[in-house]
């Protein structure tokens, strides 16, 4: 749907567009492609990806194009969540450790380190799901969850909920943002804004905690 993305935004501006299968056949694949490299380095706002190509579905008429968005991304995210703990359990069991385990504790403070250990000691897997669905919670809690020596099963039964419920919330962003605008652009700005400032929201509140304690 990516691809869907500048369709919106041409369609805004009266441009022409390719067919919707056209747009689909491109769209999906990268959709995927970026939510997975998203999950894998997290750096890539893959919640304003999702949310935008749900906009983008909103507007389209072929069926189940929502559905193709949720699944699309739930999907790949939770194929980059396995591939990067699988990475992870590689250098937590090298002896040296390697430089994507030393840059997931880079990404985790101290204190929300201790603090995902301590939610995963007494909510077990499902500490997963809230990882999720708060901005910058993920890595914490999966660094807790390799250096506790939790299986990839294990974390796999608590991933694939975890991604259900992630995808679900920022479709439900973008259904919002699709849902005001008549103009697809128009739903797709607020939706990214949207998203953007939810991911935004946690880090500055910690900054403003630590400047006036």
């Amino acid at each position: 749907m990516i691809a869907g993305l500048g369709a919106g935004l041409g369609a805004g501006l009266g441009a022409g567009l390719p067919p919707e299968p056209t747009q689909q056949a491109v769209g999906y694949p990268t959709l995927f492609l970026l939510v997975a490299l998203g999950a894998l380095v997290p750096v890539v706002p893959t919640g304003a990806l999702v949310s935008s190509a749900t906009v983008v579905a909103i507007h389209q008429t072929a069926p189940f194009s929502l559905a193709a968005v949720f699944a699309l991304a739930a999907g790949a995210a939770f194929a980059g969540d396995v591939a990067l703990y699988w990475l992870g359990q590689r250098g937590v069991r090298s002896k040296n450790g390697s430089r994507l385990l030393g840059a997931l504790r880079d990404r985790a403070a101290p204190d929300r380190l201790d603090q995902a250990r301590a939610k995963l000691r007494t909510h077990g897997v499902s500490v997963l799901v809230l990882s999720r669905l708060l901005p910058a919670g993920r890595i914490p809690v999966m660094l807790a969850c390799l250096l506790s020596g939790m299986r990839l099963a294990g974390f796999v039964r608590g991933d694939i909920p975890a991604c259900l419920a992630w995808a679900a919330t920022y479709q439900l962003i973008g259904v919002l943002g699709g849902s005001l605008f008549a103009r697809p652009w128009q739903g797709v700005a607020a939706a990214v804004a949207l998203a953007l400032l939810i991911s935004a929201v946690p880090g500055l509140w910690r900054r403003l905690r630590r400047q006036h304690p």
